[in-house]
This record gives structure tokens, sequence and C-alpha cells, in this order.
């Protein structure tokens, strides 16, 4: 059991590779604020077009109302003076204003929820999300179940598409894999050694 601090904001992080429940335990901490009767507000990146366009889900279909957003700078215009929390899902496609933004909300006594991705599909840090780690009051690391072996996994393989590091998709386009299985795709190998040499 934690110490949550009182009369301040702070920032908590659930991070991890797909299928590993980040989405359903932001969920499941909202809906803990809102039976403590405090209002949560809920926002998602607008490309995130999986399920619902005003709503998170979890991939085991659980959901809560969110309002999309196509910059993170934007969530300032649609928050309620009487909002105690708020969660962010899919964060680490808000890009680089994502820590600038979160340490706002909690300096003005907000708890700042956050669900992201910690790697890409190679594996590496996913763009703003291992700065907000360091700054986060509370971190939570989520751990799927590699489809290969039954290890825990940490890792998302990415089994088609491009080699952007933004490619939303689901079941069809992941794997939660551990570190044993993950294979970087051909084209994350050959974006690799381009960089690296």
């Amino acid at each position: 059991m934690r110490h949550e601090p009182k009369d301040v904001g702070w920032i908590e992080v659930i991070c991890g590779s797909m299928f590993s429940g980040k989405t359903e335990e932001l969920i499941r901490r909202a809906r803990r604020a809102q039976y403590a009767r405090q209002k949560v507000q809920l926002f998602k990146p607008a490309l995130d077009t999986r399920f619902e366009s005003h709503s998170i889900a979890s991939h085991d279909e659980r959901s809560l109302e969110c309002t999309p957003l196509r910059r993170l700078a934007d969530v300032h215009r649609h928050l309620d003076p009487e909002t105690r929390v708020v969660g962010l899902d899919e964060a680490q496609f808000f890009g680089k204003s994502l820590v600038r933004v979160c340490e706002g909300l909690a300096d003005r006594g907000l708890r700042v929820i956050v669900a992201a991705l910690d790697q890409d599909y190679r594996g590496r840090p996913f763009g703003a999300v291992p700065q907000l780690l360091c700054v986060a009051e509370y971190v939570t690391k989520s751990l799927a179940i590699c489809v290969r072996c039954g290890n825990p996994a940490n890792r998302s393989q990415r089994l088609s598409g491009s080699a952007a590091t933004v490619q939303v998709g689901a079941g069809e386009s992941y794997e939660p894999r551990c570190r044993a299985c993950f294979r970087p795709s051909v084209i994350g190998q050959e974006e690799m050694s381009l960089e690296e040499g």
C-alpha cells in the first residue's frame, strides 16, 4: 500500500508493453477516484481510432468516456475547474510536450495518471515517456505474457506494417514477447543499422 500525498498534485505512470493491462489499470484507478466522488477527466490522442473515438477501452472491453486531443497542450481548454484527476491513455503518442504538460497539471494540484508504452516496436525507449518516468512520483511497470513461451513479456513485437515508430494497431499488428523471443523486424534492423552506421 502506498501513501498518497495530500493537498498537492502528482504524476503516476503505468507503463509496459502492449497487452500488459495499462489501459485496464488506468480505468481501474479512474473508477476508484469516481467512487470517491472526485471529478475525473480522461484524454487520449485523436490518432488512436482503434475503438470508439470518445472512449478509452482496454483489450478486455472495459471502457470510459474520454476526450480525444490532437495536441496535448489542448488539454487545458477542456479541463473542468472541478477536475481533481486527469488520465491520459496512449500517452507515448503525445510527443515532446508530454512531460511539460503533465508537470504543469501536477503543479496545479491535480493527480495525473498516465498509461503509455515505454518501448517502441524496436525495443527502444518511446518518445518522452522515459523522461516522464524520471519525474513521476509513482511508476508501475506492467508485464504481459509472451505469446511464444509464456514468460513475462515487456516488449511489443510488430507483426506487420512500416518502419514508422508510430503505427496504431492491436492484435492484428502486435503481440507481446519476452526478451528471448523478441525479434526486431527486418525493417527495424535496417533502420537501426542506418542510424548506427
